[in-house]
């Protein structure tokens, strides 16, 4: 489906709603008028309005929408004038969607930005309602995930980030993900200098939190399946860490094992001894025949040994991930797995849509995956499951080409908030990421932030390790020069 600008460049704004409204349709930007399918949204600048036209044309209906406001230079205002006007003529031909004219990967920052100002949950729930036409079931959702963020706020010192530690490598690659993760049978001799690098980014690193005065208030190792690394691998990191970072303050740290076969019990005895507290085992799916089409080489039954084996160890925080949309799977199949899910009794659950990145196996080659409505029916049931069993959402995010273009959604029971998921989704505050594939995000002045990329593939993270370094020195620079 074509889409030409026409008066303003702001692409990524309707690129993302055309996404989001359309999801059947390949997207096809393009530079000049054309004839046939494909919307054109345009800007008009006069001396008194900002005017705003959309014209969409799909399979021989041609639908159009005008909008226009007072002149501003106001970002967020002209970017809701255009998305709106797109809302509207969309409208004329499909049915409205679950998050409106909302586009965003993250839509209760609105929320959250109108509690913490000192709004109600009144308030946020008109905003979505009558700006951005979000449903009633998606309004709730997000309000409360903003509730739960302005909660987890209160936790915040001025001088406190979060820090992550990327392990990019996996057992084997599922035919969803799109991650930049190496899987271990073809790169395995990878892992011992990939190692030797990350120890060096960690003391470099935990230098520059000493000489800024930083603490670290969360800390979250995930991947790629960090747990892909031996016993003796994860004792040698979580020992970087220990010697080089002062984790004092820290109320919160997490291991992201993932994947069940990657466990075992004396490495998670292990890394509960090093003072991990939280531990995320991800099924995805209880279902035995989903889990072998989508490349998982793992039981069911191995995620509920793998969950005793835990419990055992002694954590007491252990967050499961499920995935609705997944190949083959049916709403009753994905009852079921919440049901086995919920049988263990975790602490925390998140509910993933599952999304169609071009970097994913299934991306290319589509088995049968459920509906729209089937997903729709995934979610509503597990919402309705999860809050009976006591669980409540405390954050959510979206992503492009997700299955009926829901959300992931993660739940907990009281006193278990996942602390970093909200403070890194809602950019709260600093996040310095180490590792490949690492984004360290810096928090400055005003709302904006400053973006930092580590190399993305294994290989390139080890050779460019001094680079790395330096790009460390250049961002704790800004986070100091930002808070003084």
């Amino acid at each position: 489906m074509k889409l030409y600008l026409r008066g303003h460049e702001d692409r990524y704004a309707v690129e993302q709603l055309q996404l989001a409204l359309f999801p059947e349709e390949t997207m096809e930007p393009v530079d000049a008028p054309f004839a046939g399918d494909g919307a054109v949204s345009a800007l008009s600048r006069g001396s008194v309005y900002l005017t705003a036209t959309a014209k969409i044309t799909l399979h021989g209906k041609t639908a159009f929408a005008m909008r226009r406001v007072k002149r501003t230079d106001d970002v967020p205002t002209v970017r809701r004038l255009l998305q709106n006007t797109y809302y509207a003529a969309a409208m004329q031909l499909r049915q409205p969607p679950e998050w409106g004219s909302l586009s965003g990967v993250r839509p209760s920052k609105l929320t959250t930005r109108h509690l913490l100002a000192g709004g109600d949950a009144a308030g946020a729930d008109r905003l979505l309602k009558d700006a951005y036409h979000v449903s009633p079931e998606r309004r709730r959702l997000c309000i409360e995930a903003s509730l739960a963020t302005v909660e987890a706020a209160k936790r915040l010192r001025e001088n406190d980030i979060s820090v992550y530690v990327g392990i990019p490598f996996c057992p084997t690659r599922c035919a969803y993900c799109s991650f930049v993760s190496a899987s271990v049978e073809r790169l395995k001799d990878q892992l011992p200098p990939y190692l030797d690098a990350l120890e060096k980014e960690i003391a470099h690193v935990g230098k520059l939190l000493q000489q800024s005065g930083r603490r670290v208030r969360t800390l979250y190792i995930g991947g790629g399946t960090p747990t892909t690394l031996s016993t003796v691998q994860m004792q040698r990191l979580m020992d970087a860490i220990a010697a080089h970072f002062d984790l004092t303050d820290l109320i919160e740290y997490t291991v992201e094992g993932g994947r069940p076969d990657t466990l075992s019990l004396t490495k998670l005895k292990t890394v509960r001894a090093m003072g991990c507290d939280r531990m995320s085992i991800n099924p995805q799916t209880m279902n035995d025949a989903v889990l072998s089409c989508v490349g998982r080489r793992h039981t069911a039954a191995d995620t509920v040994a793998a969950f005793a084996d835990a419990k055992q160890a002694g954590f007491e925080g252990i967050n499961m991930d499920l995935i609705a949309g997944l190949p083959t799977d049916t709403p009753d199949s994905f009852a079921s797995s919440l049901e086995q899910v919920l049988a263990l009794q975790p602490t925390n659950v998140t509910v993933h849509t599952l999304a169609l990145k071009k970097g994913a196996d299934l991306f290319f080659d589509r088995l049968r995956l459920p509906t729209a409505d089937e997903v729709r029916q995934m979610l509503q049931g597990a919402e309705r499951r999860l809050r009976a069993e006591g669980y409540a959402p405390y954050y959510l995010y979206r992503q492009k080409y997700m299955s009926g273009s829901f959300e992931n959604v993660g739940w907990c029971k009281p006193g278990f908030l996942g602390l970093y998921n909200i403070y890194m989704m809602e950019e709260l505050h600093s996040i310095i990421s180490l590792g490949g594939g690492g984004m360290t995000k810096i928090n400055l002045p005003g709302g904006k932030l400053e973006r930092f990329h580590n190399p993305k593939f294994p290989q390139q993270y080890i050779e460019r390790i001094e680079d790395v370094l330096s790009q460390k020195d250049v961002a704790f620079a800004l986070l100091c020069r930002s808070t003084r």
